[in-house]
């Protein structure tokens, strides 16, 4: 199991992740999905208040719905829900009263008393970020939000915002969440990297299989066709990605297991990272996601696959 920051809380070595839910992911087919990840032993599942607001007909909050309806017939799962303020159509930036709004409204939506991990998603430049610490604070000491997460920020405004909570005494982030992969490094490596390790938080990257690249789906230009996914893998066909995706392979079908298995075990192995976020469209995609959390790659074999990457940036 994964930790927590120094929470004491537990944590299946897979992050759900569900920015599909409400979009291309039907609630019965979310549902499900969320039946077989549990059933599994998974507990943590990573949604935000703006998915998906960028499909047609959606407005923001569908993937916070879909996960409320299944939390009411399943409280007893233990599963917990990390959720993001920031990007919501209705609900932008970070300034106090607009995070606590946007908390109120991702509480309705999920049906729940407290949010268990709640998360920064993108910086805010136009608010002093006092203001935005002591809105997160605020919400823990009311029992809105149980545990704070940072997502998608510099070095240097994380290391702020933990400056600030040692001079004010307000609750400490004890999650972050970057954009990490095999062919993604740069934006965690090394600068969030040294901090999450330093601070003991915990990472649970995102973008972990590269918008499906590092699955082995994507070898061709013609196999970006297959999915809606497949232009955002296409930067990365080129002899150096194809290379990673051979290593994976080769690894792959030395263990018996999926590429995929592979990726999300190497990023579990890195410094910094507690658990890895990866989504199934279907309940039927979510073996190969299940399996890593078993895997510990040998030393050799992790190395060989970094060795692939080094030269990747962000």
């Amino acid at each position: 199991m994964a930790a927590l920051g120094g929470t004491g809380i537990e944590i299946y070595p897979l992050v759900l992740g569900t920015n599909t839910f409400g979009w291309n992911t039907p609630e019965n087919e979310a549902h499900a999905v969320l039946d077989a990840f549990a059933a599994a032993g998974g507990n943590l599942v990573d949604t935000a208040d703006s998915y998906s607001a960028w499909a047609e007909g959606n407005s923001g909050g569908e993937s916070e719905t879909v996960i409320g309806t299944w939390l009411a017939k399943n409280r007893s799962a233990g599963v917990l829900v990390a959720t993001k303020v920031s990007q919501h159509p209705e609900f932008k930036g970070l300034s106090g009263p607009n995070v606590r709004a946007a908390a109120d409204a991702s509480l309705k939506r999920l049906g729940v008393e407290a949010i268990d991990l709640y998360y920064a998603h993108f910086d805010d430049a136009e608010t002093p970020l006092e203001e935005t610490v002591g809105a997160f604070n605020d919400l823990v000491t009311e029992g809105k939000i149980r545990h704070i997460g940072v997502s998608n920020y510099s070095p240097e405004r994380l290391r702020e915002w933990l400056d600030i909570t040692e001079r004010t005494g307000a609750a400490r982030p004890v999650a972050l969440q970057p954009k990490y992969s095999l062919v993604s490094r740069g934006s965690f490596e090394p600068g969030l990297r040294d901090i999450a390790v330093a601070e003991g938080l915990s990472g649970f990257p995102y973008h972990v299989l590269a918008s499906g690249f590092l699955t082995g789906k994507y070898r061709t230009e013609a196999d970006l066709a297959q999915s809606v996914r497949g232009g955002s893998a296409s930067r990365h066909l080129n002899p150096s990605g194809l290379a990673i995706v051979e290593k994976l392979d080769q690894i792959a079908r030395g263990r018996g297991v999926a590429p995929a298995s592979i990726a999300l075990a190497w990023a579990r192995s890195r410094p910094g990272i507690a658990a890895p976020i990866a989504g199934a469209r279907v309940a039927d995609q979510l073996a190969p996601l299940l399996a890593s959390a078993d895997i510990e790659l040998t030393a050799d074999e992790a190395d060989e696959l970094t060795a692939l990457s080094d030269f990747i940036g962000a």
